[in-house]
C-alpha cells in the first residue's frame, strides 16, 4: 500500500535564503532545538550532502521506538530539493517498506518562496493499519519554525547549502 501527505507554507524571504537552511544541516539543528514535542535531539553524521545520516531521538515517554535514522538521498541545490529516507528504526519497525520525506523550496518572487514538505510511504498490507500513524504535523511544525527563524533574519548567519 502506498500513501502520501504534504503541506506547504509561504515564507517572506528569497528562496535562496530559505534553501540555506533546508539544504544544510542547519535544518536538523533547528528541528532539534525547536520541536521538543516531536524530537528530543538530533545527531548528524556527514557534511549535509547525499549520504549524510541524521539520527532523530524521540522525547522520553514516547511509545514505541526511541529513535530512527534517516539518510539524505537527494540534495539538489539547483532545484532546491532535499529527500531523506528512513534507513533504520522508526516507521521501518512498524511494517513500512519505505518512508521518504521531500523538502522543496519554490521561488514565488524575488522576496518570497513556498516551502513544501511531502511524505511518501509504502507499507506492508499486514501492517496497513499503521498507516494511520503517518502525520504531516511534525513537518508542518518544522516549516513554521524555519519560517519564523528566517523572517527574524537569522539566515545571514547560515553558511551556504551544499551544491
Amino acid at each position: 500500500m502506498f500513501g502520501t501527505a504534504s503541506d506547504e507554507r509561504e515564507v517572506n524571504v528569497p528562496a535562496s535564503e530559505a534553501w540555506k537552511v533546508y539544504g544544510s544541516l542547519q535544518l536538523a539543528k533547528i528541528a532539534g532545538e525547536s520541536l521538543k514535542d516531536y524530537i528530543s535531539k538530533t545527531v548528524a553524521h556527514g557534511d549535509g550532502g547525499v549520504g549524510t545520516t541524521v539520527e532523530i531521538f524521540y522525547p522520553a515517554g514516547t511509545p514505541g521506538a526511541t529513535s530512527y535514522k534517516e539518510k539524505f538521498t537527494v540534495v539538489d541545490s539547483s532545484r532546491r530539493v532535499k529527500e531523506t529516507e528512513v534507513v533504520e528504526g522508526g516507521f521501518l519497525d512498524l511494517g513500512f517498506n519505505c518512508f521518504r520525506v521531500r523538502l522543496e523550496v519554490i521561488e514565488k518572487d524575488k522576496n518570497s518562496c513556498i516551502t513544501k514538505s511531502t511524505i511518501e510511504y509504502e507499507i506492508n498490507e499486514e501492517a496497513a493499519t499503521n498507516a494511520d500513524l503517518v502525520s504531516i504535523k511534525p513537518l508542518t511544525a518544522l516549516m513554521e519554525c524555519v519560517a519564523d527563524y528566517l523572517v527574524k533574519d537569522h539566515s545571514k548567519d547560515i553558511p551556504s547549502a551544499n551544491a
